[in-house]
């Protein structure tokens, strides 16, 4: 299907009120969960002169990994920067796990960014527009900043959103980014204004940022954010409390 159709038809009918909710539904009647703790897995130093906590991989799956890439407990979340419930579980959890699992060696971390909605993707274009290692700090960032973009929008109304969603793909997504402030969210962190506007116009990595979205969709059951999985499976828990339990039982203590 072609890049504009894709977009057209998976992210942009819907009027604000639905772009703006949050999440989406979630299904975990196909999740799994560790029915006994696993043995406690020691913590794993990294190479001299380097941290666990500072260190970024690109995947082959388009997700940005923090920690040991060899780690023996990986986590993956799929996450979308338009969905409250991701901010709510950015917010409890990204200092503790980065502090206490992902800095031990034993535990990764993988955010693979999912398009809920028309807000994603001007959203995820410019929080991957930067360096690998400035996109897991500025999507947290961005999650916390989330509830000013509703207001942003909201303010702005249903006609300029239909409107700016209405343009042609090479300008829809600046649009769209303007209205919810994005562009000046992310100009204040280190993307200028014409690094951003050269992100936003990037047709070919929007349309690669959906097809990631279709394909976690059918391989993991993904039908809404935040997702997991640990150790490629998909787990029953989209809390910060119910995942480190999980973490724990899977050894990280």
């Amino acid at each position: 299907m072609a890049f504009a159709k894709t977009v057209r038809l998976f992210l942009l009918a819907a009027p604000l009120a639905l772009a703006t909710t949050a999440c989406g539904k979630k299904d975990e009647g196909t999740a799994t969960a560790p029915t006994e703790a696993a043995a406690p897995v020691a913590p794993i130093a990294p190479p001299a002169g380097k941290s666990w906590s500072e260190t970024v991989t690109v995947t082959p799956e388009g997700g940005y990994l923090l920690g040991n890439p060899d780690a023996p407990i990986k986590l993956v979340e799929f996450g979308a920067l338009s969905c409250s419930h991701c901010a709510e579980f950015s917010e409890k959890s990204f200092a503790p796990l980065r502090d206490n699992y992902v800095a031990s060696g034993r535990v990764s971390y993988e955010l693979r960014f999912f398009m809920l909605n028309a807000l994603d993707v001007p959203a995820t274009l410019l929080a991957t527009c930067g360096a690998p290692e400035a996109t897991i700090p500025l999507g947290e960032q961005f999650w916390g900043w989330q509830k000013t973009m509703f207001e942003n929008l909201q303010n702005a109304g249903d006609q300029q959103f239909q409107a700016a969603s209405a343009l042609p793909p090479a300008q829809r997504f600046t649009a769209i980014a303007k209205l919810g402030g994005m562009d000046q969210f992310f100009a204040q962190r280190g993307i200028s204004a014409d690094q951003g506007v050269a992100c936003l116009a990037d047709q070919a990595k929007a349309e690669k940022l959906v097809q990631q979205t279709t394909e976690a969709s059918k391989q993991y059951d993904v039908t809404g954010t935040p997702t997991f999985l640990l150790n490629g499976n998909k787990v029953p828990a989209n809390t910060w409390e119910d995942v480190e339990k999980l973490l724990q039982a899977a050894g990280a203590r």
